[in-house]
């Protein structure tokens, strides 16, 4: 598949750097911001369902192909909560209070059963109605820390620990963590799925 251009369902900048890194240069990824303010709502049940919702609505907003992320934070103890709600676990309040609210659920919980992970599915459309949209999912392990560790990466970042690392997400540097994430697993997925060297 040729695509040179794809826009991004999200209006996220962080979101939008990140994902544009791990393209590499032969694609040029645009956000949803250039061609619309307004979000879709996120009506479906699962990561899979809402990322192919926002691709679709991307590519029909701006009639190119349409790349969509749905990401998120499945936390064990929680029966995979925040999960799909992950953005707006604390009523959309933002990154401080969806991290105060998650370490006031886990507060007596030992470390052993603070087993989480990082999801990523990754929607490509060709067009709205594509019948065959490229799904990629990538899945990053690790465990919720008892407070915030870290100044890089944003949303859970602080709060998860990268085993493989002993760190913490928001302590690796934006360019180790494009290389072992949730993201990163997932776009390294479709790489390959677009025959993207």
């Amino acid at each position: 598949m040729n695509l040179s251009q794809l826009v991004l369902a999200s209006h996220n900048a962080g979101k939008l750097k990140e994902l544009q890194a791990m393209l590499g240069e032969s694609v040029q990824l645009r956000s949803i911001g250039e061609f619309s303010q307004v979000e879709p709502e996120e009506t479906g049940l699962s990561f899979v369902e809402n990322a192919i919702l926002k691709a679709r609505n991307a590519a029909r907003i701006s009639g190119l192909p349409a790349l969509a992320d749905d990401s998120g934070l499945a936390v064990d103890f929680l029966g995979g909560a925040p999960g799909i709600y992950s953005a707006r676990y604390a009523d959309g309040k933002g990154d401080a209070a969806n991290n105060a609210k998650l370490l006031d659920a886990l507060k007596d919980v030992p470390d052993a059963e603070r087993g989480a992970q990082f999801v990523c599915v990754l929607a490509l459309v060709r067009h709205a109605d594509d019948p065959l949209p490229i799904l990629c999912e990538g899945l990053w392990q690790g465990r919720i820390l008892h407070a915030a560790s870290g100044e890089h990466g944003f949303g859970y970042d602080p709060l998860f620990w990268v085993p493989e690392r002993n760190v913490s997400s928001a302590e690796l540097s934006p360019a180790d963590k494009n290389q072992i994430s949730h993201r990163a697993r997932a776009m390294a997925l479709l790489r390959q799925r677009l025959g993207l060297k």
